[in-house]
């Protein structure tokens, strides 16, 4: 007889243990009980196995997790405060960790690896399961999942009976958007910029199902609609394996991002890094509802090249900069994506007047192969694009930062779109500086290259083009943006000459 008592507290770690889909993910605040429920259910389903023809209920488990450190220091101790070597077995901690659990008539064998030793990944490839369990599965790709899909249901074998039941369970704090929990899950659509065989994966197959559990706290707002203050939800789960004031204590010098999705259980993006734009107000810089496009006035187009183009369009109305729109792609070359920026100009901004495009300078150096550029290829696909006045980051920077800072007739000198999500997620955090691994609070002095960095270096070269940069180097308000001239040719610009070294500007006049 195994003496073992387990009361799941909450009604959605209760369904996510009792459903018996192949796949099951369920996702929490932290100390909801999702981690302990996934050890349980581990042994749960060891019990539920048929015997063997030997009278013993064999099964083999996997317990993923992204590092060794968390592995050893988080999933393999919490497994072990319910499965103690004690009462449990001896734990082999040399590589791979193993728990061996023979009890009655239950041989339970559990393998526990991580993804950032080698070694564990090719055992991963090679195991015969019953089960996978995946902890903290936002640090996971989703190759991975994949890959756990196919080494389960090999154990027992089909002589032993085969096993009675075989998945993959997972849980996880709350994610970015554009994981492929949220998207799989159906909470948020496939973004735009995912190749179109990348998005097949992406689609939930019939037998996984996703649960969500009740936030932690709830947000109490002010007469702005801001939020003010937290209190507790009565419908937390694992309320009572939790000291009462654990939550207030823990959101204690916290940031909304933090407590967003460690409390609140909201997709969203932790602050790790110094955030390039400190001044950034989501209330003030991003618009309550759809920027319009101004009839008769220019569109700017600000272009950064590369396999992972972006582009940021918008106009300038009454001195105030409204971004209406982002295109982002990934793994496209300039030349579709020259299609895909004419085909979003025609159909959403047909109504302005000149289109005016600035890139990457570097974009105007020729290729080897073929001695086109991303310009040439622009111009060919009837977009008149031209190389940003300068790649200086610190202007680019400031350029924007700039216009972040100012008011125009009491309004925010720059306003964006909400739907400018992939550029918003850069303000909000996403685009910054990467922390140092030295003591104290070090920096890079340049923004980290992310996916962020792509939509953001656009913005910029969108600023400096439009004459923003002209403004700063000048320290004057210019008086009127200046465009390149209609019948100008970026390809057939004089050699500069060693002596003489013409402005920038000069170009552009």
């Amino acid at each position: 007889m195994i003496d073992f008592k387990y009361k799941p507290d909450g009604e959605v770690l209760k369904q996510f243990m009792k459903d018996n889909t192949f796949f099951r993910g369920i996702r929490g605040p932290v100390g909801s009980g999702k981690s302990v429920g996934c050890c349980i259910e581990v042994f749960r389903r060891s019990l539920a196995q048929d015997k063997s023809l030997d009278g013993i209920r064999k099964s083999r488990w996997a317990i993923i997790r992204n590092t060794n450190p968390q592995l050893r220091t988080t999933t393999i101790k919490t497994w072990l405060d319910w499965f103690p070597e004690n009462e449990w077995g001896k734990f082999t901690w040399s590589v791979p960790y193993t728990h061996h659990i023979r009890k009655g008539d239950i041989d339970l064998e559990v393998i526990f690896l991580a993804l950032d030793r080698p070694e564990d990944v090719k055992k991963l490839l090679s195991l015969e399961l019953t089960g996978v369990w995946i902890n903290e599965a936002r640090e996971i790709p989703k190759s991975i999942i994949d890959a756990c899909t196919m080494r389960v249901g090999r154990y027992p074998s089909m002589r032993d009976g085969g096993p009675s039941w075989t998945g993959v369970i997972a849980d996880t704090n709350a994610p970015e958007e554009d994981h492929w929990w949220p998207i799989m899950s159906g909470e948020v659509p496939i973004p735009d910029h995912i190749p179109r065989d990348q998005a097949k994966m992406l689609v939930k197959p019939d037998n996984w199902m996703f649960f969500t559990q009740p936030s932690a706290m709830k947000e109490m707002y002010n007469e702005d609609g801001e939020v003010e203050d937290y209190f507790p939800n009565d419908y937390a789960e694992n309320k009572k394996n939790m000291m009462k004031g654990y939550y207030p204590n823990l959101i204690q010098g916290k940031t909304k991002s933090w407590i967003d999705v460690y409390v609140m259980n909201k997709l969203g993006t932790i602050q790790d890094g110094k955030p390039v734009y400190p001044m950034f107000a989501s209330e003030t810089h991003i618009a309550k509802e759809e920027i319009p496009v101004a009839a008769g006035l220019p569109l700017y187009i600000g272009i950064d090249f590369g396999l992972t183009p972006a582009a940021v369009i918008g106009q300038k109305v009454r001195n105030r900069w409204l971004i209406q729109s982002e295109v982002v792609a990934f793994d496209m070359g300039i030349v579709r994506f020259a299609e895909v920026l004419r085909n979003e100009i025609a159909t959403r901004f047909s109504q302005a007047s000149d289109v005016y495009i600035y890139g990457d300078p570097a974009g105007d150096f020729r290729a080897q192969t073929d001695e086109s550029t991303p310009f040439h290829i622009l111009r060919g696909a009837g977009l008149r694009a031209f190389p940003a006045p300068s790649n200086s980051v610190d202007l680019r920077l400031e350029s924007v930062a700039q216009q972040l800072n100012k008011m125009v007739e009491g309004k925010p000198a720059f306003l964006i779109d909400r739907r400018c999500q992939q550029l918003i997620k850069g303000f909000e955090g996403g685009y910054a500086y990467k922390r140092m691994e030295v003591s104290g609070e070090r920096y890079a002095d340049k923004p980290d290259k992310n996916m962020y960095s792509h939509i953001h270096d656009a913005l910029q070269y969108l600023l400096l083009g439009a004459g923003e940069g002209r403004a700063l180097m000048s320290n004057q308000k210019p008086s009127q943006v200046i465009h390149a001239k209609k019948d100008f040719d970026v390809f057939k610009r004089k050699p500069k000459s060693a002596t003489h070294k013409p402005s920038i500007w000069s170009l552009v006049r």
